[in-house]
């Protein structure tokens, strides 16, 4: 399978370059081309899933179906143009003195090492590699978080360190709890912990063991997920880290890790036969919802809010995951792929808009729709898209979400719609104010990339009116895989 040793191998040899050139002149484009070669292969491994089925390669250490291919499309393409936005965003961030060569270097290093971990995550068919590179992908966001190295990035980046560290302990014992089980039934040895041959005697394993090995799946890979109450480290990453970090913790990672708990509870739903995996989903996933939706109206910084919408949202998908069945899965996958769309386009345009200004407080970012239209708009059409305005495409799959909750659960469609009511009103006040009014922001120096921000938001009006049938069919088929 050349198109995944291409899909792993660029971004790390990616990583390891720019760990050396990271820091000179012409660093940011050597960031981009490997970002776009990445893509390049991830659009090459994805046509083959789509031609020929799911694939297994390398002595069954990797696994690509309809579901992991999609987000790793998805991942392949956000992570392209989260680079291109970087390289104007971080040069900016250098003129002002913000960040010296040195820190250039760690970054661009660090954002290809991270790519790395997360198409690992998404492609190896060992539970236990998973786990690891959801560690690896931790260690590495932890040193982009504090790039500034001010007290609050410093400070931010020790939170996210031990919440997710202790989350992650707790997946780490999941994993071994299913190991457990898979051992009397596949025998020791490394594929008790492959996830296909897990799924073939799924109905085989102990129920008890793997009803305890979830919940401490859920835990930790629910950490990582940032949904409630183990949410804290999220809004301080967003806030201090670089913006270009913010939009694929948000738009990627976030993803990642909610693969890894919907992978685990299929496995678990097979062993049990009962509700308990998609009931504990549901709980969180609601509750996520509720809690983000409330303290969306407290805050004042502009991407600590949309940390919170994150939140929100990753709850949401959450819960129509743990709903299950085809429409619900459908609609989840659909909000996967809006969601990271739309949220990286949003904090593209937050990330121009507080170089402008100087600040992240919303009170003082204003006018910019007069100081610069195409930032000021393209925060207005993000906001009205990730609020679920029609026609985006966010509209259609929380239109979903809650028709099939009316029908199943209709005991959450008011506390649902009570959540996303109170979100709107929060996110919408506050966007509408700082794209219009009046300002005295100055021109940046290296003119902001917003051709990804417009490419984003077209991508999710299209899906809004329009889901082509190929695309349709592909989402089917992980829904099914899903169960």
């Amino acid at each position: 399978m050349n198109e995944i040793a291409f899909v792993l191998g660029i971004p790390l040899f990616g990583g390891l370059v720019l760990a050396f050139r990271g820091g000179r002149p012409g660093a940011a484009m050597l960031n981009v081309l490997f970002s776009l070669l990445t893509f390049i292969a991830g659009a090459l491994l994805t046509l083959r899933v789509v031609g020929e089925g799911a694939l297994l390669a390398y002595n069954e250490m990797f696994f690509v179906d309809s579901f992991n291919v999609f987000l790793v499309a998805l991942t392949a393409f956000v992570s392209f143009t989260t680079a291109l936005f970087s390289r104007p965003y971080m040069m900016n961030e250098h003129h002002h003195g913000k960040l010296s060569a040195r820190m250039l270097r760690l970054y661009h290093s660090m954002y290809q090492m991270f790519i790395f971990t997360m198409l690992l995550a998404l492609l190896t068919n060992n539970m236990g590699i998973l786990w690891v590179a959801m560690e690896a992908a931790t260690l590495t966001t932890v040193l982009l978080v504090s790039l500034y190295r001010t007290p609050a990035s410093v400070e931010a980046a020790w939170k996210y360190f031990i919440l997710c560290g202790v989350g992650i302990a707790q997946a780490l014992f999941g994993t071994i709890l299913l190991y457990f089980a898979a051992e009397k039934v596949l025998g020791a040895g490394g594929t008790a912990l492959l996830w296909t041959h897990l799924n073939a005697v799924k109905g085989e394993l102990e129920p008890t063991v793997l009803s305890l090995a979830f919940v401490f799946l859920l835990v930790g890979y629910g950490t990582k997920v940032g949904l409630v109450p183990l949410h804290n480290w999220l809004p301080d990453a967003h806030a201090e880290g670089p913006t270009p970090m913010s939009a694929v913790l948000s738009g990627l990672l976030l993803n990642v890790a909610l693969y890894a708990v919907v992978r685990s509870k299929v496995l678990v739903d097979g062993a049990l036969g009962t509700r308990f995996a998609s009931d504990l989903m549901m709980g969180f996933g609601l509750l996520s919802v509720v809690v983000a939706a409330f303290f969306l109206s407290r805050q004042k910084d502009v991407k600590r809010m949309f940390a919170y919408s994150s939140i929100e949202h990753m709850g949401l998908m959450t819960f129509a995951f743990g709903m299950g069945g085809p429409v619900a899965t459908f609609a989840g996958l659909l909000h996967m792929t809006v969601h990271s769309l739309t949220k990286s386009a949003i904090f593209f345009t937050v990330g121009h808009a507080a170089q402008k200004t100087g600040t992240q407080m919303m009170d003082q970012i204003r006018g910019l729709a007069d100081t610069n239209p195409t930032i000021g708009w393209g925060l207005m059409l993000g906001g009205m898209a990730i609020l679920g305005m029609p026609p985006f495409g966010v509209f259609a799959s929380e239109f979903l979400i809650l028709t099939t909750a009316m029908r199943d659960q209709p005991w959450a469609t008011p506390i649902l719609l009570l959540a996303l009511g109170v979100a709107f009103a929060a996110i919408f006040t506050r966007v509408q104010s700082m794209v219009f009014g009046e300002t005295t922001a100055q021109r940046l120096p290296h003119p902001p990339a917003l051709i990804p921000v417009f490419v984003h938001l077209a991508l999710v009006l299209l899906l809004g009116l329009y889901i082509p049938p190929y695309l349709a069919a592909w989402y089917r088929q992980a829904a099914q895989l899903i169960g």
